[in-house]
Parts: C-alpha cells; sequence; structure tokens
C-alpha cells in the first residue's frame, strides 16, 4: 500500500514540475515575442532587411544587411549586390538613380515594374535618395503600379 502511494505521490509531483514548466515557458514565450509584435527586427542589430519579391511566387531575402548612418535604399541595394549569393541590378542615374531590373527581369513599362516600399510605405522619391533606418523592411516588388 506505501509502495503505490508513493509511487502516486511521485507521479503527482512529475506532473506538477511539468505543468510548472510549461506555464513559466509560456510566461517567459509571452514576454519574448511581445518585443516583435511588430515584425521589425530589432533596432539595436543595426541592421535591415532587403526582400526582393518577383512576382511569381519566388523571393529573395537578405536578412541581415548592415545598417550605417544616412543609408539609403540604394546602399540597401548595393550590399545585396556585393553577397556572395546576391542580386544582379541595371539601373539608370545615380543621385536620381532609376532602377531598371533585377536578376534580368526588366520593367515592362506600361505593365509590371519593379516598385519599392519601405516598411510598407511606398517610394516617394528615387531609392538613391530614399532614407531607411536600423530595423527597417525593405520589399522590391515586380508589380504593377496601383
Amino acid at each position: 500500500m506505501l509502495r503505490v502511494a508513493g509511487r502516486l505521490l511521485s507521479r503527482c509531483l512529475w506532473v506538477g514540475g511539468m505543468f510548472a514548466m510549461l506555464l513559466l515557458g509560456s510566461v517567459g514565450f509571452a514576454v519574448s515575442s511581445s518585443a516583435a509584435d511588430d515584425g521589425k527586427p530589432d533596432a539595436d542589430a543595426k541592421s535591415v532587411k532587403l526582400i526582393v519579391d518577383f512576382g511569381d511566387g519566388f523571393e529573395k531575402h537578405f536578412t541581415a544587411l548592415p545598417w550605417k548612418a544616412k543609408m539609403t535604399v540604394a546602399d540597401a541595394v548595393e550590399l545585396a549586390r556585393q553577397h556572395p549569393r546576391g542580386i544582379k541590378t541595371q539601373q539608370r542615374g545615380s543621385a536620381t538613380a532609376f532602377l531598371e531590373s533585377i536578376d534580368g527581369l526588366k520593367n515592362e513599362g506600361r505593365g509590371r515594374n519593379w516598385i519599392f516600399r519601405v516598411d510598407g510605405q511606398l517610394g516617394d522619391r528615387s531609392f538613391a535618395l530614399f532614407p531607411v533606418e536600423a530595423g527597417d523592411i525593405i520589399l522590391w516588388k515586380f508589380e504593377e503600379y496601383r
């Protein structure tokens, strides 16, 4: 009888311990996940993310391009070009640069074209003049302008 009671007590303590660990783990998760609710990397990481969306279900992601003061979208594109598995781009101009193609996919003019957004904000000037901050997400998407 004592053996059965001992086993029962042992199992109850084990289950209680597992419950406590799960509870503490979920509290820790809730605290850590709340810091990243905006979907942006930590600004202290001093990096930006660049996504190239080809509009056909294929994307290239550069998840940690090093950020620097006075950085522009063009600087991020250049870092992606320099990456060992980087992108190839063609552009016109420098200060008022216009992106013509990425990886051989060229603007169509009246159809789909390369359009950029920073944290969801549509680019309203040359990508060579559009500033980015640490933690920003830059998206180049091949799509129709809407």
